[in-house]
């Protein structure tokens, strides 16, 4: 019901909204537990870390100012980011030859052996989980959910272009 007093009327509701709440309370909770059980007693490093290593490593060279922009942070908090990795000998630093003033970022062939391990890390824990807490018929739910859960993430919504 649209309001009189000039207030924005909620937008309407579709019977999937419920669904998409749930699922997406379920993917961050699940997101969350996985941050937590792989490599936890084996890393000495953040989550933040590690997204950044990861960046690292799929993208290639790159700058301190850059990696905090497509982060979301400060440069400082992303230069002490790469301080702790290149401590840790997963990246290195060397000179733009562009721009003197700069220094690109690439990481170490360690850094890349680890780049490698976390999802291997994440889908031995979550592939124990499924054995041990889901029942034959629950895997195959499960597995057709995460093919459905494929399908929504490559969807276009009615009215929306590529």
């Amino acid at each position: 019901m649209a309001s009189t007093s000039g207030d924005v009327a909620a937008p309407a509701v579709g019977p999937g909204v419920e669904t998409a709440h749930a699922v997406m309370q379920a993917m961050a909770r699940l997101r969350a537990r996985l941050r937590l059980e792989s490599l936890a007693d084996e890393l000495p490093l953040s989550w933040s870390q590690l997204a950044t290593l990861v960046r690292i490593v799929d993208e290639g060279r790159t700058t301190t100012s850059e990696l905090a922009q497509a982060e979301h942070v400060r440069r400082q908090s992303m230069a002490e980011t790469v301080a702790a990795l290149k401590n840790a000998g997963l990246v290195v630093t060397a000179p733009d030859p562009s721009d003197g003033r700069k220094a690109l970022i690439s990481a170490t062939a360690e850094g890349r052996e680890l780049r490698v391990s976390i999802p291997a890390a994440r889908g031995a824990w979550l592939g124990a989980a499924i054995d041990a807490g889901l029942s034959v018929p629950e895997r195959e739910l499960l597995a057709a959910a995460a093919r459905l859960m494929e399908r929504l993430a490559d969807a276009q919504p009615a009215g929306r272009q590529p």
